[in-house]
């Protein structure tokens, strides 16, 4: 049973709730969010695979209790 009086047709869609707008506004920034981070990725590290050119260093002391 219908809680529209008769005389009263239905007018179509319903505008969307709040809680559909929150979602499409948390997946617009979330989008923005991933392509930032990709913008960056790709400016901070072309290279960051590349390790073959990396020379690590190691500096002991003589006050060191590793050495025996």
């Amino acid at each position: 049973m219908s809680t529209l009086p008769s005389n009263d047709a239905p007018t179509g869609k319903q505008p969307p709730s709040v809680y559909t707008v929150m979602l499409l506004l948390a997946m617009l920034f979330m989008l923005i969010a991933v392509i930032a981070m990709f913008v960056e990725l790709n400016r901070w590290g072309p290279d960051y695979y590349k390790t073959n050119t990396a020379r690590p260093t190691v500096m002991l002391t003589t006050s060191s209790p590793f050495i025996g």
